[in-house]
């Protein structure tokens, strides 16, 4: 069954499940482009690390074409700083700061569209679903990678990068009633690389985990994977957005056609 029957057959609650990545995430706003064009609008969606960032812009109604402009606007000098502590080597309050610029003090309780968002106890290793609270936070503490990023503060927790816990944000769409699915996985066909420096060990690393806790639901019931195939991609390379996007919105339409 193509998507566009899966979301017009019937009447069951739909969620979009937008995965981590980091740069790799500029093909979210692919996968959105062909939505539009296929007229598909989820009734819930989740995101995890780059994904949540995405995810927020979407569920606060920003249009496909203002998420492009903001995709290849960015860079991480835009949103991340040195930060002189003992958790990590940067913060990245600029990222916050950027989405309170552009939606505002807003809370994740007050989305048009039902949202959630997927962070990491470092202290316990327990994943922990963000659905109330401040957003501009909550999207901090999802996209905080660990040993580069300051670790966010969230109420008594310290929370990390949601990649440690689920970087395909599923379960939480569960929990908000969907009961079909579309899952848009980055790192799929991954293919690792010798790495240069310690962000790319890092990124290695927590790829490899993610592989791992991925393939626990290829198979599950309701979800329907859309899978760009971004490996000639630098995940850490922000000048790239144009040509993913354009993944993106090509493996949508290829699921949408097939």
């Amino acid at each position: 069954m193509n998507i566009i029957r899966f979301f017009n057959s019937t009447k069951k609650k739909t969620g979009l499940a937008l995965g981590g990545g980091a740069a790799l995430g500029a093909a979210h706003i692919g996968v959105l482009k062909a939505f539009r064009e296929k007229n598909l609008k989820p009734d819930c969606i989740s995101g995890t690390s780059i994904g949540a960032f995405v995810a927020s812009y979407v569920a606060f109604g920003t249009s496909v074409d203002k998420l492009e402009e903001i995709a290849l606007d960015l860079d991480w000098l835009d949103v991340t700083a040195f930060k002189l502590s003992k958790m990590g080597m940067l913060s990245n309050q600029r990222l916050g700061k950027r989405i309170l610029e552009d939606l505002g003090k807003v809370n994740i309780e007050n989305a048009n569209i039902p949202l959630a968002m997927i962070a990491t106890d470092i202290s316990s290793g327990e994943k922990v679903v963000l659905k109330e609270g401040p957003l501009y936070k909550a999207v901090m503490a999802s996209t905080c990678l660990p040993g580069i990023f300051v670790p966010v503060e969230w109420e008594e927790r310290l929370l990390v990068d949601g990649g440690l816990s689920e970087n395909v944000p599923i379960s939480p769409l569960r929990e908000m009633g969907a009961e079909r699915i579309i899952a848009v996985d980055l790192i799929a066909n991954r293919k690792y690389k010798r790495p240069e420096n310690i962000a790319d060990v890092l990124v290695n690393t927590l790829g490899m985990v993610q592989h791992k806790m991925l393939n626990e639901h290829r198979d599950a019931d309701g979800v329907m994977w859309i899978q760009p195939e971004l490996s000639a991609y630098n995940m850490a390379d922000t000048g790239t957005a144009e040509n993913l996007i354009e993944e993106g919105y090509k493996a949508t339409l290829s699921v949408l056609e097939k």
